[in-house]
């Protein structure tokens, strides 16, 4: 199994690869099941492994990953509804 830990370089972050990996991280999920998630992979309420413990530590983790600080009321229910918003709401947050 290789090591799958893409790093940003310079201003360009591949915010979908990061965002593989960090799923793949946080929640234990093998790297061949996140590489098969596209834009409408259905997230929270479809994956065991996201349950709203999850959410918190992810949430804790896209931060330290991204550099970037979420605030309560920049989550809701639809950012977790797909991997895609979920990478949506990423990239908006990096900029």
């Amino acid at each position: 199994m290789r090591a799958h830990n893409p790093q940003p370089t310079g201003q360009s972050i591949d915010v979908e690869t990061q965002m593989r990996a960090l799923l793949r991280d946080a929640l234990g999920l093998s790297q061949e099941r996140v590489d098969g998630f596209d834009a409408d992979t259905p997230l929270f309420g479809a994956l065991p492994e996201l349950d709203s413990m999850a959410v918190a530590g992810l949430l804790t983790e896209m931060e330290d990953r991204f550099g970037i600080l979420i605030e309560d009321e920049d989550i809701d229910g639809d950012t977790f509804e797909s991997f895609g918003s979920l990478v949506a709401f990423a990239a908006a947050k990096v900029g």
